[in-house]
């Protein structure tokens, strides 16, 4: 296998080993996990510019060669339900909605499969535009992201004055019957004494809040251990003005342990990525936008399946390449570790 110097991160060309791997179709790693949670990636570009994701000056571009097509997103999303076992598909950017072609991926992938959950993840900037159209196209579900209802807050983290946009965003998603709305807000300093607002509003509007800790994914490098806010701080401040009770999570794989909100119907999320990690029941597996297989946020070893759809590969061929680049996944994140280095990707340019 060699190695090809592509900036960031570096490519793996060829065929990645499968020694030791038991003989079945699904995406299995080394240590006992099993993917079945596409997140594909369609966009590196963005309406927004989060201090914890993406530069003031937003990414370099991809040109528009190197971007997944619309037809070649829909190939890989139905090769890996039907060959590899994948469950459930959320696409992400970037911003998704940067796309306009967005409508016509969603509805290839209906039309192919049309039991599989498709959901989306969205800064809800232009939804409000969309969302019926993406419900008619096969859309399920979608999350948003939003930080904080404090309009100067949102102006100063997003470095874009567009809370309204959001707000209406989310109230139209569920009219258009993508309903219950889940919104992810990443925990930051700056918005931790706003965390019970923004619950109030998510139980007022019926959507349902999860909090995430935040994870050295920043592309300006900035994240501080010592400086990030805890799940722990999180309660603690919540806890003033709710009454919680852990109920848990519903799913190992999930990522968010829930809490009933003052008995409940009520509930909110909390996603300890960092100080409660879930690296050993992790099911998911990656795209990038510019067509490249990830097994691990922290991972900078990707395989380029774009090469492999452009160069005739048949199916079996890329389920093969995707199954080993699966079968190499990492133990976990290691942001324990004394030695830990973050991706060279920041999170906009992985995917959510």
């Amino acid at each position: 296998m060699t190695v090809v110097v592509m900036g960031i991160p570096a490519v793996r060309a060829g065929r990645p080993s499968l020694d030791g791997r038991p003989d079945t179709p699904f995406l299995v790693d080394r240590f006992g996990r099993t993917a079945r949670d596409l997140r594909v990636s369609i966009t590196e570009k963005c309406s927004l510019r989060c201090t914890y994701c993406m530069p003031e000056e937003g990414l370099p571009p991809i040109p528009a060669d190197e971007l997944l097509t619309a037809d070649e997103i829909v190939r890989l999303v139905v090769l890996s339900v039907r060959e590899l076992g994948v469950h459930e598909v959320r696409f992400t950017g970037g911003e998704p909605l940067m796309r306009r072609d967005l409508e016509k991926i969603i509805a290839g992938c209906r039309a192919e499969l049309p039991d599989t959950p498709l959901a989306m993840t969205s800064n809800g900037i232009g939804l409000e535009h969309r969302a019926r159209k993406l419900v008619e196209a096969g859309l399920n579900r979608v999350n948003v992201s939003l930080d904080t209802v404090d309009p100067a807050g949102f102006a100063t983290l997003t470095r874009r004055d567009r809370l309204d946009s959001v707000l209406a965003g989310i109230r139209a998603a569920q009219k258009a019957g993508l309903a219950p709305v889940k919104v992810n807000a990443v925990l930051m300093r700056q918005t931790l004494a706003g965390a019970a607002d923004l619950l109030q509003w998510c139980l007022d509007e019926g959507a349902e809040l999860r909090f995430i800790e935040e994870m050295p994914l920043d592309a300006d490098h900035e994240w501080a251990r010592n400086n990030m806010v805890t799940a722990a701080d999180l309660l603690a401040v919540l806890r003033t003005r709710f009454d919680l009770t852990e109920i848990g999570r519903d799913d190992p794989a999930a990522p968010a342990e829930n809490w009933l909100v003052n008995g409940g119907p009520g509930t909110v999320g909390i996603i300890a990525s960092v100080t409660r990690k879930f690296c050993g029941d992790c099911d998911r597996t990656r795209l990038t936008a510019d067509g490249r297989i990830r097994s691990c946020l922290f991972s900078d070893q990707e395989y380029d399946v774009r090469a492999a759809l452009r160069n005739g590969s048949s199916n079996e061929e890329i389920a093969t390449l995707w199954r080993g680049a699966m079968w190499q996944k990492w133990a976990g994140h290691g942001i324990d570790a004394a030695d830990f280095q973050p991706p060279e990707r920041s999170m906009g340019a992985i995917g959510g």
